[in-house]
């Protein structure tokens, strides 16, 4: 029976999954928090799942390793250095594990974290088919090296591992192996992801600035570090919940996805100190909702977003969602580690305003709006976008405040002023402004279309103009 390979690709967290079949046997590699859908592609197969491989420890999701073990009795089987407090196979370098027809061998490429591993899959011919290069080899990228810093290691030390992990383990693979990273662009993982999710062993030695031939241990130290932005606070609490085991999916789903009518919800808030998330669509959420909640849209970078501002993982929470899809955002939740849901608002904001209850809004003006009010006004102008979108481009007087960091940075803004907020489309200014709004900064204004609908005004923008040498 010829093997199947089949990449499962979750946008929301710019994350590969693979299931691999051969002869009845299937190893399921990097799996998602909700692991049921491995065992139904198993069994709709006749197959059964043997293995679970774990590139490394992620920082930037839970996998779903355990509670698929549970399940299964499948081995959890992680590169050489891996300690867990659960059973895990430790495998060494090169240690081959068989599938059917097929063998998963192990590379150990330390850098991105030590224990880091790649699993290269021989074929039944005995020919490398393919490379499954976890945060080791992204296409256009390589993983950053500073995730997994102890006392004695440095990131630079890392980034030299790295060097000889790529050098020695897989520039050597044939040009034709077909390289399945773990994440695409979108990921905090690495710096500049491709889009693409399948790639080549020849098309990465061609295209991608960390393999090239030439290149020294100094000169991949210095441009793999170049331009790596903080890591986000949760990635350092998820790589511990990876390494120690969590609550089962199931149960989450179960204590997270209850129906609370108003009154409920409300008695949840002031009680539990609850934490009101609004994942509505921003146009919703503007023109209505329940004071100090918190937006994040689930139709954006809704999970790291959640991992990137709200602190602390235990954070009791409850939700307004849209019709039907409470589900699918205590699931989205889960996925970084928030397992404190305590249920959501049953019938939305129409059953809280319905309710008597009071609501708040949040003035958006347009991007044409907004030019006439600077050309008039003495205006302070928010921009929270990143850094290196900011430095790319950005308006004259604009103050920037990138949303990544906007807990840290509420000493930089006075509630007496009043702030014209923008981003690049229009979600993330409605994050900001909505957690500014829970700490009590009420003068805000939203630009809807952000930074791309200012451009097409008059407004002058000061671009990044690249240095030249004579």
């Amino acid at each position: 029976m010829k093997m199947k390979i089949e990449q499962i690709y979750t946008g929301c967290l710019a994350q590969g999954a693979y299931y691999i079949e051969s002869n009845g046997e299937v190893a399921i590699i990097d799996p998602l928090r909700e692991t049921q859908q491995y065992v139904d592609k198993a069994n709709s197969e006749n197959a059964k799942i043997k293995y679970i491989f774990e590139t490394h420890f992620h920082a930037d999701f839970v996998s779903g390793h355990v509670d698929l073990a549970k399940k299964t009795d499948a081995k959890i089987v992680f590169g050489p250095g891996a300690n867990t407090t659960y059973e895990i196979i430790a495998a060494t370098d090169n240690q081959e594990f068989k599938l059917g027809d097929i063998t998963i061998k192990v590379l150990h490429t330390p850098g991105h974290t030590l224990e880091s591993s790649s699993f290269l899959l021989i074929d039944e011919n005995d020919k490398n088919h393919a490379v499954f290069s976890g945060d080791t080899l992204f296409l256009g990228d390589v993983g950053r090296p500073d995730l997994a810093i102890k006392s004695d290691l440095t990131k630079e030390d890392l980034a030299g591992m790295l060097y000889d992990s790529l050098r020695n383990k897989i520039m050597p693979l044939a040009d034709d192996v077909i390289v399945y990273p773990a994440h695409g662009a979108g990921s905090a993982c690495g710096k500049n992801l491709s889009k693409e999710t399948v790639g080549s062993i020849g098309d990465q030695k061609k295209t991608n600035y960390a393999l090239r031939a030439d290149m020294t241990r100094a000169e991949f130290v210095e441009e793999v570090l170049d331009g790596i932005a903080p890591p986000p606070q949760y990635f350092a609490k998820n790589a511990m919940l990876n390494k120690t085991g969590y609550d089962t999916f199931e149960n989450v789903l179960k204590t997270g996805n209850i129906p609370l009518d108003p009154e409920n919800f409300e008695a949840i808030a002031n009680h539990e100190a609850a934490l009101v998330l609004d994942v509505r669509p921003e146009s919703e959420y503007i023109k209505g909702h329940i004071p100090n909640s918190i937006f994040i849209g689930l139709h954006g970078g809704f999970a790291p977003w959640v991992g990137a501002l709200i602190t602390d993982l235990k954070q009791p929470i409850i939700l307004v969602v849209p019709e039907g899809k409470s589900k699918e955002a205590v699931t989205r939740l889960s996925r970084v580690g928030y397992d404190n849901t305590l249920g959501y608002l049953e019938g939305g904001i129409e059953a809280w305003t319905n309710s008597g209850r009071e609501i708040d809004t949040l003035e958006s003006i347009s991007a044409e709006a907004f030019a006439n009010r600077v050309k008039n006004q003495d205006i302070n102008i928010l921009d929270v976008r990143k850094d290196g979108e900011f430095k790319a481009s950005h308006l004259e007087n604009a103050q920037h405040f990138a949303l990544d960091f906007i807990n840290q940075k509420m000493n930089e803004v006075s509630k007496e002023k009043t702030y014209h907020i923008h981003c690049l489309g229009g979600y993330r200014s409605v994050i900001a402004a909505s957690i500014l709004k829970a700490r009590g900064f009420n003068n805000l204004v939203d630009v809807a279309g952000g930074f791309g609908a200012i451009k097409k005004t008059d407004l002058p923008i000061t671009d990044f103009v690249c240095p030249t040498t004579l």
